[in-house]
């Protein structure tokens, strides 16, 4: 039973982990990781899928080996955030409410362009 649990848990960690390509306060790598831990207390076959798929594979690996989030990565998640406060302001949120938005994105998009980039090669 426990085991089940783990890989329902990791599932949803998957989904959730896909989720956060396309919305960016969701963090992808968080989830990625999170996947990995549960797949590894309960099957070998789906952490070694997940560990080795082409995509979803080397920002765990990366983070796992050197706590380093690719340029790609870093780049691509805060354009992303750029690109959703000024939809807020198209869009005319209140101003308090971009505030937040502003303060949450700038937080998580000061924690990502510090993290270190893995090596090339």
């Amino acid at each position: 039973m426990l085991r089940l649990f783990w890989i329902v848990l990791g599932c949803l960690a998957i989904g959730l982990g896909v989720l956060g390509i396309f919305l960016p306060l969701l963090p992808t790598t968080v989830f990625l990781l999170i996947a990995a831990f549960c797949f590894a207390r309960s099957s070998p076959r789906l952490h070694d899928w997940l560990v080795e798929h082409p995509t979803l594979g080397p920002p765990i690996i990366n983070w796992r080996e050197y706590r380093a989030i690719s340029q790609r990565a870093k780049v691509l998640a805060v354009s992303t955030m750029g690109v959703v406060l000024v939809a807020g302001l198209v869009f005319g949120l209140s101003a308090w409410l971009l505030t937040l938005q502003a303060v949450v994105m700038a937080g998580a998009a000061l924690f990502i362009v510090t993290r270190p980039s893995p090596p090339v090669g």
